[in-house]
């Protein structure tokens, strides 16, 4: 089975280089014509499922790729909540005790008021492992291919929580653009960007 994790587009938040998790932000113009450019250079391969966070960003690139299909929303795949850097970008935070505590820590303590890391990787492999399930049911029971392509349509640290539990790499190895992300072949192994 092939597995491709696509990252949503950009958000006005993303635009500003802001810290968005919880906020449900839709995507603005730039990243929906950046989706539109990806799509005519054919950089999405085709879904025969297709998982998506509940978040707004996530749907609304579900809808641009892949219009028409069936979405299965995963509520544990929502993006990690921020807390207090909610909202907020590297300049708005510098200068601030507890943005330098989390960056002194290479980001592996908790967010001030918002969520632990390793909580929000098991939460996210955990979903990563339910879907993984669902789609081998399907397989026993016909209704998809051995050969299938499994969709991800999450967020940059979604993809990163799954990819570092499925691969030799660490979390920070999987950081990818808006629109962009990767490509798995779990029988091979086989890694590509998109």
């Amino acid at each position: 089975m092939e597995l491709v994790f696509i990252r949503h587009g950009k958000t006005k938040g993303n635009l500003k280089s802001r810290y968005i998790g919880i906020t449900d932000e839709g995507l603005c113009k730039e990243g929906i014509e950046e989706i539109n450019g990806n799509l005519c250079q054919g950089i999405y391969p085709a879904a025969d499922i297709i998982f998506t966070s509940p978040m707004k960003r996530c749907i609304q690139t579900a809808e641009i790729i892949y219009p028409g299909k069936s979405l299965n929303v995963i509520y544990g795949f929502r993006e990690i909540n921020f807390g207090r850097f909610e909202g907020k970008n590297y300049f708005e935070l510098s200068g601030s005790s507890e943005y330098q505590e989390w960056i002194d820590s290479k980001g592996t303590k908790r967010f001030p008021g918002g969520e632990d890391r390793k909580i929000f990787s098991r939460r996210c492999t955990n979903s990563f492992n339910k879907s993984l399930i669902m789609c081998r049911k399907l397989q026993e029971k016909g209704r998809l291919k051995k050969d299938a392509t499994a969709v991800f349509i999450v967020h940059g640290g979604t993809i990163m929580s799954v990819m570092e539990s499925v691969t030799e790499g660490g979390y920070f190895d999987y950081q990818c653009s808006n629109a962009h992300g990767y490509s798995l072949d779990l029988d091979s192994g086989c890694i590509a960007g998109l």
